[in-house]
């Protein structure tokens, strides 16, 4: 993959990460009432915690956006990937399984199909070699 893809593509999943994980952090109800989700009030504080997650994996992909400027780390953003992956494969699945268990509104499906995109692209360019382009 070319760097101004990989770069927009790093950038965008973490920033997109970060500001839903830190508006959780702090201000739950106003971040799922900007997503359209709903949740009763006394989950808040587990949601909060949530945010935490979600605040990581998005400086993860902004630390994958310093990897691709600075280059030469091809290994190191193919772990960075693959770790990713497993967490959003994991958040896709579980929010799946819940939908479909009716414990939670269809509205959450969204979440899971970024998080399924993700992965998507991420196991394709790996297996393609996307990354090698990193290293020159």
């Amino acid at each position: 993959m070319k760097h101004p893809i990989l770069l927009t593509y790093q950038l965008a999943a973490g920033v997109s990460d970060s500001l839903t994980g830190a508006f959780l952090i702090v201000e739950p109800a106003l971040a799922l009432g900007l997503m359209g989700l709903q949740v009763p009030t006394d989950a808040l504080p587990f949601l909060s915690f949530i945010g935490a997650f979600v605040f990581a994996v998005g400086l993860s992909y902004i630390y994958g956006a310093m990897l691709v400027v600075r280059g030469g780390c091809a290994s190191r953003l193919e772990t960075l990937w693959i770790v990713t992956a497993i967490v959003r494969c994991s958040v896709a699945a579980f929010i799946l399984a819940r939908v479909t268990a009716g414990a939670l509104g269809s509205g959450w499906l969204t979440i899971a199909f970024f998080d399924g995109a993700c992965v998507l692209i991420q196991a394709v360019g790996l297996r393609q070699g996307w990354l090698a382009d990193v290293d020159r």
